[in-house]
């Protein structure tokens, strides 16, 4: 079978996949605190015909050799944690991490995970909770009989209760970063878990240690850019085209062969 309907049908696929990746960012452009993901190209092994640099004969040496490669393939998306810009929205609850970090949020089984989604609410006990009901770690509870509640770009949170006007700090929120973010794996309603690629999370106070700054009353937007998502959705379809004219010049040449032999 001709060699080039299988390079060409790697290529088809990696292409496809591609594809996969883009409209998963586009689809999430909307999304808080989502993070894009890039597709990985690697190419697939060589059958070595000529050896670069073998000696042709006693006096001469291949200055090249015969290397025929088998396609292509996709090893790896990326996780890219550029910042997203900062949306205002006035509600006190949402928040908003202006530079590296994370917030940490309780899971059901007791885990730990991460997000930079800062979409808070608090329940019926007060505590903090994102928008699917999981608690903020450490957890934080809001009294009752609050009027004001403060959340400093350094997480102090203060609240000034109904019949006072002075301040009480009430607690403080932490965020945690990893030494490589893009090892953290993605389990969807904008959370990540802890990898052994990703490193343990090393806790820290906001605006210090170059941790990211909170931003009361703002959410940080996806960080895809939706005509750059646009440049590589039409590449994508052009490599795919030409992957796709490798196959069909081949079964021509295929068909040339069966017809005149």
């Amino acid at each position: 079978m001709m060699k080039a309907l299988w390079v060409s049908k790697t290529g088809l696929e990696a292409q496809d996949i591609n594809l996969s990746t883009i409209s998963n960012n586009l689809s999430n452009v909307s999304t808080t605190g989502f993070k894009k993901d890039r597709a990985v190209f690697q190419d697939l092994i060589y059958q070595i015909q000529r050896q670069p640099g073998a000696q042709e004969n006693q006096n001469d040496q291949l200055p090249s050799g015969l290397q025929l490669g088998s396609g292509v393939r996709i090893v790896g998306t990326q996780k890219e944690f550029s910042q997203g810009d900062l949306e205002v929205t006035e509600n006190p609850l949402d928040l908003a991490i202006n530079g590296r970090g994370f917030f940490q949020i309780l899971m059901p089984d007791g885990n730990v995970s991460y997000t930079r989604d800062g979409t808070f609410h608090i329940n019926a006990d007060g505590e903090i909770v994102t928008a699917s009901g999981a608690l903020l770690e450490p957890g934080l509870v809001v009294p009752e009989q609050t009027k004001t509640l403060t959340i400093g770009s350094d997480g102090i949170v203060t609240a000034v209760f109904a019949g006072d006007n002075l301040p009480v700090e009430i607690g403080q929120i932490e965020v945690v970063d990893f030494i490589n973010p893009a090892g953290l794996q993605a389990i969807g309603s904008n959370l990540f878990l802890e990898t052994a690629a990703s490193g343990a999370p090393q806790q820290g106070v906001p605006a210090f240690d170059g941790f990211g700054a909170i931003i009361q009353g703002a959410l940080e937007t996806s960080n895809v850019k939706i005509v750059e998502e646009m440049v590589n959705m039409i590449s994508t379809q052009r490599a795919y085209e030409m992957n796709s004219k490798v196959v069909s010049t081949a079964d021509q040449m295929l068909g040339t062969i069966t017809q005149n032999l």
